[in-house]
């Protein structure tokens, strides 16, 4: 039904910036809210950042709030994610989803489709 395919990651240095998309396809987006999520290693996937499809309404994660910014085109169906001054930490593979309008989003088994992830790479 949805299908999302995520691009854009890649090797930064530690302070760098990468931009990573995630074009959408399916028969509607209406009411979405669309985010990012990561794992570290051992760990189950974790919030980033979400956006509201139709308000733009923005969330993240405290560790990447003033550093990520996440946007979406609307006329291109893709969703973003800018990230800024990153840390060797944050290298994982970084996973774009969608869930139907309400307010938790930032659990994912809120979310009901999945991209297949891409992976970013930090480096000290």
């Amino acid at each position: 039904q949805v299908q999302l395919v995520d691009s854009g990651g890649g090797l930064a240095q530690a302070g760098g910036s990468l931009r990573l998309s995630c074009a959408a396809s399916g028969r509607t987006r209406k009411g979405y809210t669309m985010g990012w999520f990561r794992p570290a290693p051992g760990k189950e996937r974790e919030f980033v950042a979400a956006i509201t499809w139709c308000g733009g309404n923005t969330y993240y994660a405290d560790s990447v709030k003033g550093r990520f910014t996440i946007s979406r085109d609307n006329a291109k169906t893709t969703l973003y994610l800018q990230m800024n001054s990153l840390k060797p930490e944050e290298t994982a593979v970084y996973y774009c989803a969608r869930k139907y309008s309400g307010s938790l989003y930032d659990r994912r088994d809120e979310y009901d489709y999945w991209g297949q992830g891409t992976q970013v790479t930090v480096s000290s």
